[in-house]
This record gives C-alpha cells, sequence and structure tokens, in this order.
C-alpha cells in the first residue's frame, strides 16, 4: 500500500473515493481509497482541525497499520521568495521548524527516547517518479519553513525567514516529515502556494480563489496518486 496525505482544496475532491476508518493507538482515522492508494486528510473531513491540533501520531500510525511504505504529502504554503509564486508547485527539499511543538514516537513515554538524523528526508526515486508523473521537471530544493498556526506570520517573521534561506512557509510539513522519518517510511513533498507571504509583496494579504486551490489540489493528488501507482 501507498498514500498521501494532503489538506488545503482536498474535501472538494474526496467524494469520489471509498471511505474507511481506521483505529490506532492514538486515536482514529478517516481515510480515503483509490485502488491501491490511500488518502488521509490531515485536518479530517471539513478541515476541522488547525495545524497544531492534527492528530499527526494517529494519521501516519494508520499509514503503518494498513502497509504503506511510500508517502506523498501535499501542502498548501505562502511564498516567500519568488522561486515558488502562486498557483505554481515544487518539491520540497529541505524544511525549518519553528513550530516549538514537541511531537515524536519515540520521547521516552510510550516508546524508548531515541535521536532520529534528519539526513535524505526526501525520498530521491519517488521524487524523480513525482516529476514523471506531472510530466515536466519541478525544482526539487525547495525550502520550507514551518510555524505553529493557525495564526499566520507576520511581516518581520516572513523577512527573518526570508533571510534564513527559507523559500516558502507552512504549518504542517516538519512533524509530518519527523514523523515519516522516525518510522521509516519513504517519503516525498509536493507544495503548492496559495498566496504571497505577509509582507513580501505588500498590501493586503490576498489568496488565490477557493475554485483555483481546489483545482491546483486536485492536479496534485492525480499526479501524487499517479507517481505511487
Amino acid at each position: 500500500m501507498k498514500a498521501v496525505i494532503a489538506g488545503t482544496g482536498v474535501d472538494e475532491v474526496l467524494s469520489s473515493f471509498d471511505e474507511s476508518t481506521e483505529e490506532t493507538y492514538y486515536g482514529y482515522v478517516t481515510y480515503y481509497r483509490k485502488d491501491d492508494v490511500i488518502i488521509i486528510p490531515r485536518h479530517r473531513k471539513k478541515h476541522t482541525d488547525s495545524p497544531s491540533m492534527v492528530n499527526y501520531k494517529a494519521n501516519i500510525s494508520a499509514l503503518v497499520s494498513l502497509g504503506c511504505k511510500e508517502v506523498i504529502g501535499i501542502y498548501a504554503v505562502g511564498s516567500i521568495t519568488d522561486r515558488l509564486p502562486p498557483s505554481s508547485f515544487a518539491l520540497v527539499g529541505d524544511f525549518m521548524d519553528f513550530s516549538g511543538r514537541n511531537i515524536s514516537f519515540f520521547n521516552g513515554e510510550e516508546n524508548p527516547l531515541k535521536h532520529t538524523c534528519m539526513d535524505n528526508v526526501f525520498d530521491s526515486e519517488l521524487n524523480r517518479k513525482i516529476m514523471e508523473a506531472a510530466g515536466c521537471v519541478l525544482a526539487d530544493d525547495i525550502v520550507y519553513v514551518m510555524t505553529n498556526g493557525p495564526r499566520l506570520e507576520t511581516a518581520g517573521e516572513i523577512r527573518a525567514f526570508g533571510r534564513l534561506g527559507a523559500d516558502v512557509v507552512g504549518m504542517t510539513l516538519a512533524t509530518e516529515a519527523s514523523l515519516l522519518k522516525e518510522l521509516g517510511l519513504r517519503y516525498s513533498a509536493l507544495a503548492y502556494s496559495i498566496n504571497w507571504a505577509q509582507g513580501v509583496k505588500g498590501g493586503e494579504l490576498s489568496f488565490i480563489s477557493g475554485c483555483d486551490t481546489a483545482k491546483l489540489c486536485r492536479h496534485l493528488l492525480d499526479t501524487a496518486i499517479k507517481a505511487l501507482s
């Protein structure tokens, strides 16, 4: 089995998939299935869980229980640099975590303490399959910085993140990437931009339309399923 984890925009495209539930040590997880590919809406159906309240451990434990070996994450982001302007997408090559979350399978509580190396987090072969499925060459070195949310970032924070080398900002990838790495699942991440981050272009913060967001998410979901199939 293989899997896709997606967030913003995915609710609008789940009606065509079969719905099921998996019980884990950390709670129940609702997932959807397309042939041998499992789709998990990370914020649950109707996007009810904020980024800091997503049950990441349950989601990833469910994938392990269901026998998944490969995972593609799809992430809506805000653009900090021109490398990924709104309405475009690319592969993530690295991340920075400024969320302050303390989420691990090996924190010395339910499992013994373990320090997991964060080298080669994103699988190069899976990246190649994604590009093949997309039919184009994608940037594969986008740097993602994660904040806790649900509040958006200040212009000052965005300026600081840009100076540190971040291309995009989001609220979920680093937690998922770390947990997937801890459990040894092969993983790649597709980021798609829905806005310029605060202060980047001046003026009020604005997002691409809900229709465009859903269309872009559907395209990436189709691409991910094709790559995994």
